[in-house]
């Protein structure tokens, strides 16, 4: 689940968004509130901010966000649990709050407005309110048994992981058996494998690199192992031809029928690799020993 919480002025349109029934909007949580529409809330909510005049920033908003998994179980009665502890955690019990769930997409989500001001006339101290909320709401996410975002993270950065591989493997497949010579010829037989390959071009309108697009994953081609940079992925195509010199890589290359320019540094980096490819083949074969 992940919170993000912020200081605000307007908190009439603010409780409006929150009520808004196209979203369709439900309250899922109310405390030391009366009204029953938006602008008795809001009038509420002014009666005590007349208290302190001197916070303008005076009302505090929060979207609490389970995952989508999670957001289709949970009842507007746990919904109505979680914000509940949410405010505990943030030590908001005895303020004026409204919440409301959205589930206008396909991501259920909270809304809430909690009253900046208290009885007391004092202002909540909202310093680093972000992350406060953040950590609050791992909080209760541990507590109710919901998915926290460092659990996401972690399940994003082994998909990750995953689809790197894949795209790492696929190219391999595509040099060995394949052998392209060319570029445009490379970016075929990848994309006959579901890689799309996606040429990276500078300001000065030069190649400088490449891109992979695989499974809604998008990664530099370095990203995807340091033995697919641009650099080497080029030299290996050169070798391919049968090119073995540096001096033999042009300055343009053929790309989906275009003809782009390299950047120096790919240019030399093609260079780099030609030279590491002849010698470690001068060396496989023994020349020189």
């Amino acid at each position: 689940m992940i919170g993000k919480g912020t200081s605000i002025a307007h908190t009439g349109t603010s409780i409006e968004y929150g009520w808004n029934q196209e979203k369709d909007a439900e309250i899922v949580y109310t405390q030391h509130l009366a009204g029953t529409d938006p602008q008795q809330i809001t009038e509420e909510f002014r009666l005590i901010q007349e208290e302190n005049t001197r916070c303008q920033k005076n009302t505090l908003s929060f979207i609490l966000s389970p995952t989508q998994e999670d957001g289709r179980k949970l009842t507007k009665e746990q919904l109505g649990e979680l914000t509940q502890k949410f405010i505990k955690e943030m030590q908001l019990k005895e303020r004026q709050a409204i919440a409301f769930v959205h589930r206008d997409k396909a991501h259920n989500h909270v809304h809430l407005y909690v009253n900046r001001i208290g009885f007391d006339g004092k202002a909540y101290n909202d310093s680093f309110i972000g992350k406060r909320s953040q950590l609050a709401a791992e909080n209760v996410a541990k507590k109710m048994g919901l998915t926290t975002v460092k659990e996401v993270q972690l399940e994003k950065e082994l998909d990750s992981i995953h689809v790197r591989l894949e795209i790492k493997n696929i190219h391999q497949k595509v040099m060995e058996s394949d052998r392209p010579k060319t570029l445009d010829s490379y970016i075929k037989a990848m994309h006959e494998r579901n890689v799309k390959v996606i040429p990276s071009i500078n300001k000065a309108n030069k190649l400088q690199g490449f891109r992979f697009q695989y499974e809604g994953h998008n990664f530099k081609a370095s990203e995807v192992h340091r033995s697919m940079s641009g650099g080497r992925i080029m030299a290996q195509l050169s070798h391919h031809r049968g090119m073995a010199k540096p001096i033999e890589v042009g300055k343009s290359v053929q790309v989906l029928g275009k003809t782009l320019e390299m950047s120096t540094n790919l240019a030399a980096s093609i260079a780099k690799n030609i030279i590491k490819k002849t010698i470690k083949r001068a060396i496989d074969t023994g020349i020189g020993y």
